[in-house]
């Protein structure tokens, strides 16, 4: 007899099926189900009080999104790192009683951590990104980190989005595509509908998001941090890295060639400065502000979306970074250091940034996920230098092996030990600061001014920086599928400049919208004028600021520039000995690409090795390009298609490029105008070929190829 088939009731039916799950037309929930009124605030005391602990609707949302991936990094998974130190140039003690900071004799050890945010470990170097600019103190009081980017500014004002812009930006889910880039749809539909993304959108398209190398970006601790001296007297702080090789980007086109010649072109960059002995050199700097200027601002200290204009509290440099040792390995330092803005050292404490309030949770519980363990601070690159005495015991991967009785403080039968400090004694205080206000979700209307800065920002580019700017704004629409998204970036956009709203549009075919379209506010408190919490603009204390522009960057020195020297056989060998001597002296550094490898016969009976040949090198790894004298040489490289393209990219990227003698009919052969244009030295001059090289680029050469 056939056994008789058992038919589920439809309820047993669903949940022993595998689940699914569409969010159309439902509310927003938690885990268990809660109904969530508002997802776009941390629970705070008062509107610009810190974030409460008890709120289990941001805990569960980050707890969830920390462990999403394991083990490499959610964000900034694709880094380099480098050892170092750190030397204050004179004592800040009159502003915070940090002792690394108060004693120019004392030698700081630093690792440093450089990386993109939204690739995956195997991802470009070159990719359109904030690239993460994170430095660990092992000071003599405990571990300092500051967790920076190379942008001042990000795109969300309160933590509990951090998981929202993420999933945002990183690849759609439904088909993990595309890898490291923010050019679709679900990153601009986000940035469409959060106007408060505007200012950092006005970074990331700018050429800051595309730097030449880690050793020539800026850095920035983002947020507003205190410091507090011995008397227990706060100052709010905004921190600066400052790359004494100045500030340059490479061109859009050059940094996708960039990712198919060498992905790795930063982290090879880093790595062989250091082993050459050119040490990366960063001094830092500080912008203070006594607690009585708080509120003296047309922006918030507390708005992560602001920075303030160097022209308004300007950078005090007060020490020097300097990098001079590479990782011995990259696992075990590079991969498994563990940053925490929640790091800190007597003297150095936060402020109710709803942002860094929200980071101080989420890193330290992504560090448990990644890790595996509490114990993390116990593997060697994040193990600090000051002592560590507690009663923490146990756990995975445990290294300290504990001696005594009493795992509980306080206690008697190990005489109290370990026991608290005084503040005297360098015990961490944390500051008084007076908390008055309403447990609410929300918002101050001092963080609803959304367009302000973005345009101060655009207002202070250079018109080669605006064009490329407008020129990423285009690429990146230009890949979004949702005709509706691109009109709601450019109503956007038209609210921050209308000139680049219509320069954008041109380039997508789109009108301007005559009114843009408004994003639902989904910040206003229960009891508030709407009316208030609108985005609006406040008129900034300068129209312009020179240190948004890179165009106002050290243009100085040549150092640890590449050169590229186009060489075959008869080539002139005093042609180049002479620029090659003045080169290295400069400090930059050549190599002799010909069209194949081994030796290559000089003028005479001499000869010279090859560094690369014309197969494997490419001008988009080159700073500059130098073709010497010899006319065999010349008649070789002008009829090889792979070095008149060499030279045609170089001169299109606006990079510097000098001949002499008959490398000029190399020249000619090439698409370079034949009269001498912005860059290009014809005399063969080294003193002038290294003043141009300083320049870095000679953007104004785009016009001129764009309009031909």
């Amino acid at each position: 007899m056939a056994k008789k088939k058992t038919v589920l009731p439809d309820k047993k039916a669903e949940q022993l099926a595998p689940h699914t799950e569409d969010g159309a037309d439902q509310y927003l929930t938690t885990n268990q189900g809660v109904r969530i009124n508002d997802n776009q605030n941390t629970l705070k005391a008062g509107e610009r009080g810190p974030s409460l602990l008890e709120d289990f609707i941001m805990r569960e949302k980050i707890t969830h999104f920390d462990h999403e991936r394991i083990p490499e990094r959610i964000v900034h998974a694709r880094g380099a790192g480098a050892h170092g130190y750190f030397q204050v140039y004179e004592s800040m003690a009159d502003y915070t009683k940090a002792g690394f900071l108060c004693d120019p004799a004392r030698r700081t050890p630093v690792f440093v951590r450089f990386s993109t945010v939204a690739g995956s470990r195997g991802s470009t170097d070159l990719a359109r990104d904030v690239r993460g600019f994170a430095v660990k103190f092992y000071t003599d009081e405990g571990n300092y980190d500051l967790v920076g980017n190379n942008m001042p500014v990000f795109f969300i004002q309160d933590a509990v989005k951090f998981p929202d812009f993420v999933h945002a930006v990183k690849p759609e889910p439904h088909n993990e595509m595309p890898q490291a880039a923010s050019a679709h749809d679900t990153f601009w539909d986000f940035v469409s509908i959060m106007p408060e993304t505007m200012h950092m959108i006005m970074w990331v398209m700018s050429d800051r998001a595309i730097p030449r190398s880690f050793r020539m970006m800026e850095g920035f601790g983002v947020h507003t941090f205190r410091w507090i001296n011995a008397a227990g007297k706060g100052c709010f702080v905004k921190f600066h890295w400052k790359p004494l090789l100045g500030v340059h980007s490479v061109a859009w086109e050059e940094a996708q060639q960039i990712s198919g010649k060498d992905p790795d072109f930063h982290r090879r960059d880093l790595w062989n400065a250091i082993e050459t002995g050119n040490f990366p050199e960063y001094e830092l700097g500080v912008q203070l502000i006594p607690e009585e200027d708080e509120h003296k601002y047309p922006f918030d200290l507390l708005d992560p979306t602001k920075l303030i204009p160097e022209e308004v509290v300007p950078v005090k440099r007060i020490g020097k970074m300097v990098l001079d040792r590479n990782p011995d390995n990259f696992f075990a330092e590079t991969e498994q250091v563990a940053f925490h803005p929640g790091h800190l050292v007597p003297g150095i404490d936060f402020t109710n940034d709803p942002l860094l309030q929200g980071r101080l949770f989420s890193y330290l519980d992504t560090q448990l996920s990644r890790l595996g363990s509490p114990n993390f601070h116990e593997i060697p690159i994040n193990r600090p230098v000051a002592p560590v005495h507690n009663n923490q015991r146990d756990g995975h991967m445990r290294q300290t092996i504990n001696r005594g009785g009493t795992a509980y403080e306080p206690n008697t039968v190990s005489a109290g030990c370990p026991f608290q400090a005084k503040m005297a004694d360098g015990g961490f205080s944390s500051y008084t600061e007076r908390i008055d206000g309403q447990k609410i979700r929300g918002r101050s209307k001092s963080f609803f001014d959304h367009f302000s800065q973005a345009a101060l920002f655009y207002h202070s580019q250079s018109p080669a920086e605006q064009r490329h700017l407008i020129n990423a704004l285009r690429f990146e629409l230009g890949k979004v599928t949702d005709v509706d998204i691109r009109v709601r970036v450019v109503g956007l956009l038209s609210q921050v400049d209308n000139s680049l709203a219509t320069a954008v549009a041109e380039g997508l075919g789109l009108a301007v919208p005559a009114q843009p379209e408004q994003p639902i506010n989904r910040s206003i408190p229960a009891d508030g004028d709407p009316a208030q919490y609108q985005p609006h603009t406040v008129k900034q204390p300068v129209e312009k600021s020179d240190a948004l522009s890179m165009a106002h960057t050290v243009k100085d020195t040549v150092k640890t520039r590449q050169v590229a020297f186009l060489i075959a056989d008869g080539v002139e060998a005093n042609s180049i000995t002479a620029m090659k001597e003045a080169l290295l002296k400069a400090g930059a550094q050549v190599q002799l690409i010909a069209p194949r490898l081994g030796s290559v016969k000089t003028t005479g009976s001499g000869s010279v090795e090859a560094d690369q040949s014309l197969l494997v090198a490419a001008s988009v790894l080159f700073d500059a390009v130098y073709v010497p004298g010899g006319a065999d040489s010349a008649t070789v490289l002008e009829q090889h298609p792979d070095a008149i393209r060499f030279i045609n990219e170089a001169y299109r990227h606006c990079k510097p490029i000098a001949v002499a003698g008959e490398g000029l009919q190399v020249l000619k052969a090439t698409h370079v105008p034949p009269k001498e244009a912005p860059g290009v030295v014809v005399n063969g001059q080294p003193k002038a070929f290294i003043a141009a090289m300083a320049q870095h680029r000679f953007w104004e050469r785009e016009a001129v190829t764009q309009s031909r």
